[in-house]
């Protein structure tokens, strides 16, 4: 039998044939299609596809948030043949059209929150005869922007619930067409265009094979051990390839309903559903990224510091004794004196508990992935209760390559590597590095990507011999968990040449310090490192109004100490070389965001965005005037938001 994602569901279908596969919010509640209506609907939109003319390995983009629809017409896509090009809901117009274009996509599936900037990323720029497949039932609201911006709607417009129809009436007569079809479809078939986020140049299309999906998928199914049944909230968007592996194709190997987060009326409605929604959901994990777990352990935090008194104190003193306790997860504790046992129980039973029913009441686990989850926060939500597990993965690789789980995990690692997947750490030689030396990461295994679509020169130098160069830095530690250190194109580097990953210090920087939010550290081939940072704002001006500061210099020195707190905590200290901590910084203008290009759509920092934009300021602090974070420049950037707030 052929390993492809049609036959995981099939055998899905027929396993757990009533089970609620996906799961969405509307007006009524809760909308439920079981994994054997999920076949039955993709099935549907197969038929209608085909009687629309799509051809085989014809590619469709898909920009929408997660819903049941989303998997039911990706299932439908790839029934007929043709490739799904995912895209982050996030995305410009202009990156929207680089890879409309580039993928050569006939159609676009698109729903009431991203069908605007589809039409402005598009507007005279595709054929005739390409589509927009609507998702929502009520078109009427985009007409006037459809026509004006040079489309079509009653040639162009179709609607999915009127494709779904269209399809089921043809279905008889298609049936056979479409089986014919599924009988061709290889291993090797492209399911996917994913493309890169872009961090360092122009995004790349990464193709994932079936073969790729069904091995990840089930290797990771293997490795962690899910319960049937078990139920699996995803924040994150379908396009992420954490979420999408795990969050489809994963669920099908094991039977899960996924519920997406209501995403009715847009992005800041999405957010303040996310609370709601986990509660009635009450998923047993959770697929999450560092900033969203970092967004909770601050909240979490600020509620308990608003009630201050006896309620802070406890907390205070049993997170320190359950920090202790759990250690690294790995190596049994030394015996914690009684004291600290009776804080703990204590705080865990009176404030804890609570805190865990923000993620509702059955959660087991969190897996993170996307980025390098801070020791800080694993420790967190380790002492209360709700376990991050930190993994690793890249798109390229379908992507779970490591993992800790509840059964085996390490803090401060990226868990063991995934039966099915031969990883080794080498050196700039090539030669295989022995645990404790760093190297970069090289993997191979049946979830390799098949390479760079229409990019044969980054495939070659991506995939040497069949194993796939990460481009991140790792090693194996003592016990055999992977470390991931960080990424080679963002290392610092010193005079002498010695290399270093930012990432490290940066989280350490933004998880201790009370006043900055985000850090870009730098140094290339500099005589000391510096410093690019973004501000709490908020509270910035708190402080300065409790102590009555007055005078810009006394805030910026209080900024500078602040940059230092990560040296008191126990889990920083000691942790980074003097050379590579930041010996003065500059106050970013504004925040790192989606807007200003210097976060990506998957949330992570575009350092050379960043650097591009304040290289002049960055070059000043090598002078004898900017040595000193409190120089003209930042002065200029808090006498502004003292003016404006």
């Amino acid at each position: 039998m052929k390993r492809t994602v049609i036959r995981m569901l099939r055998e899905a279908a027929e396993k757990y044939r009533q089970t609620a596969y996906v799961n969405q919010k509307n007006s009524k509640g809760w909308e439920s299609q079981t994994f054997e209506q999920v076949l039955q609907n993709a099935g549907f939109f197969a038929s209608a596809l085909l009687d629309l003319g799509f051809q085989f390995e014809q590619k469709v983009a898909l920009l929408a948030e997660g819903r049941n629809d989303w998997v039911v017409t990706e299932y439908g896509i790839l029934m007929t043949g043709c490739i799904n090009v995912p895209l982050s809901i996030k995305l410009l117009p202009e990156e929207i059209l680089f890879r409309i274009n580039h993928a050569g996509c006939k159609a676009i599936i698109v729903t009431s929150n991203t069908i605007e900037r589809a039409i402005s990323a598009l507007e005279r720029q595709v054929s005739e005869d390409f589509l927009f497949i609507f998702m929502d039932n009520d078109i009427r609201p985009f007409l006037d922007l459809l026509q004006t911006s040079g489309f079509n709607p009653d040639k162009q417009v179709l609607l999915l619930k009127s494709l779904y129809d269209q399809g089921k009436a043809a279905y008889p007569q298609n049936k056979i067409i479409l089986q014919e079809i599924e009988s061709q479809i290889e291993e090797n078939q492209v399911v996917t265009i994913s493309y890169t986020s872009g961090t360092t140049g122009n995004p790349k299309g990464i193709m994932l094979s079936h073969l790729n999906y069904y091995a990840n998928s089930n290797d990771a199914m293997t490795y962690f051990q899910v319960t049937e049944g078990d139920r699996l909230m995803l924040i994150l968007p379908l396009d992420h390839s954490f979420a999408h592996t795990v969050g489809i194709y994963a669920c099908a190997v094991r039977g899960l309903s996924i519920y997406f987060v209501d995403a009715r009326g847009g992005g800041k409605n999405t957010l303040k559903n996310i609370p709601v929604n986990l509660k009635e959901a009450n998923p047993h994990f959770i697929l999450t990224v560092p900033a969203l777990t970092g967004n909770f352990m601050q909240k979490m935090k600020d509620g308990v510091a608003a009630k201050g008194g006896i309620i802070e104190k406890l907390f205070q003193a049993g997170l320190k004794a359950g920090i202790e306790m759990y250690g690294n997860g790995y190596n049994k504790q030394p015996k914690i004196a009684l004291k600290k046992r009776l804080q703990y129980k204590l705080a865990y039973n009176l404030i804890f508990k609570k805190l865990q029913k923000v993620f509702g009441d059955n959660i087991r686990y969190c897996v993170g992935g996307g980025a390098l989850l801070d020791i800080s926060q694993q420790q967190f939500f380790a002492a209360i209760g709700a376990p991050v597990f930190q993994g690793y993965g890249l798109t390229e690789a379908t992507p779970i390559i490591s993992a800790n789980t509840p059964a085996r995990h390490k803090l401060g690692t990226s868990g063991m590597v995934l039966p099915g997947i031969e990883c080794k750490i080498v050196d700039a030689q090539g030669e295989i590095q022995s645990p404790g030396q760093k190297g970069e990461i090289v993997i191979r295994g049946e979830n390799v990507m098949m390479g760079y679509y229409l990019n044969p020169e980054a495939t070659a130098a991506t995939i040497r011999d069949g194993w796939l160069w990460t481009g991140d830095l790792g090693l194996f530690d003592e016990d055999g968990f992977l470390v991931v250190v960080g990424r080679q194109k963002a290392l610092l580097i010193s005079p002498n040449g010695e290399k270093y990953s930012p990432e490290g210090i940066e989280e350490a920087i933004v998880n201790s310090s009370q006043l900055i939010s985000q850090a870009m550290v730098y140094n290339d081939m500099r005589p000391y490192t510096v410093a690019v940072i973004a501000l709490d704002e908020n509270a910035l001006l708190r402080k300065a109004k409790s102590e009555d500061h007055k005078l810009s210099d006394e805030l910026i020195a209080d900024i500078h100490k602040s940059l230092y707190s990560f040296q008191e905590m126990k889990a920083y200290r000691d942790q980074f070389p003097d050379i590579w901590i930041p010996k003065t910084f500059i106050i970013a203008e504004e925040a790192f965001t989606e807007q200003n290009h210097f976060i990506n759509s998957t949330m992570k920092m575009v350092r050379h965005k960043v650097f591009e934009h304040y290289k002049d300021q960055i070059e000043v602090m090598y002078s004898m005037d900017g040595v000193s974070p409190i120089n003209d420049y930042n002065r200029k950037v808090i006498d502004k938001l003292l003016k404006n707030s």
